[in-house]
């Protein structure tokens, strides 16, 4: 682990924390293990160390790759669907073997601090949803440094009224998002889809370790893909946008389960718990779940086992059972 300065324009006492992981392939990835705060003086605040705002360097396991390809390859999926004209603007659509326009559509949007991932390796949960009958989407979208935030927040808004208008006859649109991904989805909170010709019925939110506040990301080396401003940051910020929102465009009885694993870092949990509180003073159904032994990744690729706790907690938002 290489201790680094802290970047031009952090605040004082800002550190990164730098993490050099070594794939199986022998390739060398660096990541960020987060921040450190150094408090001023001596007193009760002593050195904190926020591990991984942005998580350290993992491979998706086999299982999740393999259970991706499975999802491919099964018939009643259809692949590479344009919602856009831009490169990345596609999705996958899985379909149980019910197939129908009138089912409940889970949207899923991949994490990757915004400049990494794709739905070619994000389809875990497809098999345990779609035996269900439940139709499984997974969004691709332009990652930095070709894609912005206000792009990507656009093109999620963009993809989910491309599923209602497609499907108008749905039985709910339920959203989750892991990570950056679980940033995007919380986003449409309060989206406005008056320029996208269609309102969606969208019935939960899944935000799985996400990432809510966006202004201490300037201040670790990952912004310089992003290349966020602070007007970017609060813009794109949930937290925010929710503590300054006049409007509420989602059904307030819309349940929005905010959930964190108990192995996340403490700058996740910190974020998940405080939007969790700003949504229930907003008046949202929110609920808060703090998922045992779990890491930041691990709370995700669990998604392709049926019996999975956060697994039976999407079926049992999806068809209302208590």
């Amino acid at each position: 682990m290489v201790l680094t300065s802290r970047g031009k324009g952090a605040p004082a006492g800002l550190l990164s924390v730098e993490r050099i992981a070594v794939s199986s392939e022998g390739n060398c990835h660096t990541g960020r293990t987060g921040l450190l705060l150094q408090g001023a003086g001596p007193g009760p605040r002593q050195t904190q160390v926020l591990k991984d705002l942005d998580a350290p360097f993992r491979e998706v396991p086999s299982e999740g790759l393999h259970a991706t390809k499975r999802a491919q390859a099964a018939r009643g999926s259809l692949l590479h669907v344009p919602y856009g004209d831009r490169e990345r603007e596609r999705l996958d659509i899985y379909f149980p073997e019910d197939e129908s326009e009138a089912l409940p559509f889970f949207v899923f949007f991949h994490g990757g601090y915004w400049q990494s991932g794709s739905k070619d390796s994000s389809a875990f949960m497809v098999s345990p949803l779609t035996a269900q009958g439940v139709a499984v989407v997974v969004v691709s979208y332009d990652i930095a440094p070709k894609g912005t935030l206000d792009q990507m927040v656009d093109q999620v808004t963009q993809s989910i009224a491309f599923v209602q208008k497609r499907y108008p006859c749905n039985e709910g649109i339920y959203l989750c998002g892991h990570s950056a991904g679980a940033h995007l989805a919380a986003m449409m909170l309060l989206a406005n889809w008056t320029k996208h010709g269609a309102t969606p019925n969208l019935k939960g939110f899944f935000l799985v370790s996400g990432i809510y506040d966006l202004e201490p990301i300037m201040h670790i080396p990952e912004n310089e893909a992003l290349l966020m401003t602070l007007e970017d940051a609060q813009r794109n910020s949930p937290q925010r946008c929710l503590e300054v929102a006049l409007t509420q465009p989602v059904d307030a009885a819309c349940p929005v389960l905010v959930i964190v694993g108990q192995h996340d870092s403490p700058e996740y949990h910190r974020q998940s718990r405080e939007f969790y509180q700003a949504l229930r003073r907003g008046g949202w159904k929110a609920s808060f779940e703090e998922l045992d032994d779990l890491d930041h990744f691990e709370i995700i690729w669990n998604l392709t086992q049926k019996d999975y706790v956060l697994t039976q907690m999407i079926l049992k938002t999806i068809f209302q059972e208590s």
